[in-house]
């Protein structure tokens, strides 16, 4: 894409590598076309990466990735930031349709950072599927669910046979009546690993009904209590991809001055619209738009995006401090990954390459670990921006002014 404005494109990428020009002004300047041409020069320059798929439609080869293929349908890539997160700089990369999402997350970006950046940690790490098996007399559920826990060796090599990047870590037991579910847990590394988990998972169930001496039948090798893209206690709880929680301690005067509100109005308007409005709906998810960030950086990176679901899961809390207050943000079931899937397409790639994520890290799983402390990072921007919006009263403004 050229830009033909006469413009010298390389003195604006010195500004913004200078902090001479904010990157979302540039608009403003040559209008939109002009401006991602320099932003995208931007981001080669700082980051010393080569962005050249995106805005080129040039898929090849997608035959693991859809089928009867005919062609593309394009989302407008955006970039808010930039973000500190765990004491590192990223910058985001959002694609969505929505106009106002890149610069509330960007405004959050700049909240977090004003207060010393965001700490992020994965707390927790496994795939999950659950085998379903069904029996025809009751003491066969209790003589199942004793050698499932004696047998749990065997069975974590059988299912880790000719599958090098994953690890089982646990087979936790469910039944009702005369079903049984197996859910298996698995580390699948730098990839987001459904499809390992459930290869791992059917060689499992083989090896139960072959080798189990009650009378047992393997019915499904997934069974629903994994629980896969669907709202569920199961995933709040217990978790299925990565926990993750993001947290910042913003003072008051950032509060103030960026948010053009107070701490004590923050911290209400987190109780009576994220925790009580969820509580009283019947939600699983206790928080603003979680779904938003993740949905963008999702389509963005090529993660599997129907596990927006899943991600939309968790919690916001907003706590009094001495100095203003602590924001934290807890995605309890984050389903990410850097290889595999579309994470391997051009401008997905590319996207994973903007944040330094992209392919297999080394150690092998701490690209995908990186990704998701990211991820929670820009969620809990985008919940700090919108709450604050709700509090001064300029959510619809702000709609107006980049919807309209």
């Amino acid at each position: 894409m050229g830009t033909n404005s006469g413009l010298n494109d390389d003195k604006y990428v010195e500004d913004l590598l200078n902090n001479k020009i904010k990157i979302h002004e540039l608009d403003d300047i040559h209008g939109p076309l002009w401006a991602s041409e320099v932003r995208k020069k931007f981001l080669e320059k700082k980051l010393k990466i080569k962005l050249e798929k995106t805005n080129v439609c040039n898929l090849e080869n997608v035959k693991s990735n859809v089928e009867n293929w005919i062609g593309s349908t394009q989302v407008p890539l955006g970039i808010a930031g930039p973000l500190i997160v765990n004491n590192e700089e990223f910058f985001v990369p959002l694609a969505t349709t929505e106009g106002a999402l890149v610069a509330s997350v960007s405004r959050g970006c700049k909240v977090v950072n004003e207060s010393g950046g965001a700490t992020s940690i994965v707390l927790k790490n496994q795939q999950t599927r659950s085998i379903l098996f069904k029996v025809n007399k009751l003491e066969d559920v209790k003589n199942l669910q004793e050698w499932v826990n004696n047998k749990f060796e065997e069975l974590k090599q059988v299912g880790e046979v000719d599958e090098p990047f994953i690890k089982i870590v646990k087979i936790d037991f469910y039944s009702v009546g005369l079903n049984v579910w197996l859910r298996v847990c698995a580390n699948t590394n730098d990839a987001m690993g459904m499809n390992m988990v459930t290869i791992a998972s059917k060689k499992i169930a083989e090896h139960v009904q072959n080798n189990f001496k009650g009378d047992v039948e393997f019915i499904s090798e997934t069974g629903n209590m994994c629980v896969d893209k669907k709202p569920a206690a199961m995933n709040l709880i217990n978790t299925r991809g990565k926990k993750v929680t993001a947290s910042v301690l913003i003072p008051n005067s950032v509060v103030n001055d960026v948010l053009k509100t107070t701490s004590e109005k923050l911290i209400d308007m987190n109780y009576r619209k994220n925790l009580l409005g969820s509580a009283a709906s019947g939600s699983l998810g206790f928080n603003a738009h979680f779904a938003n960030i993740i949905a963008a950086m999702f389509i963005a990176t090529g993660q599997d995006v129907a596990h927006t679901v899943d991600g939309s899961l968790g919690f916001t809390t907003v706590e009094k401090a001495k100095e203003g207050v602590n924001f934290s943000v807890t995605l309890t079931s984050l389903q990410v990954g850097t290889v595999g899937g579309g994470t391997g397409l051009p401008t997905q790639k590319e996207a994973l390459a903007i944040m330094g994520v992209a392919g297999p890290g080394n150690p092998a799983g701490s690209n995908s670990k990186k990704l998701a402390e990211i991820v929670a990072s820009a969620v809990l921007a985008g919940e700090i921006s919108l709450l604050g919006a709700l509090c001064s009263k300029e959510l619809a403004n702000a709609h107006i002014k980049h919807n309209r």
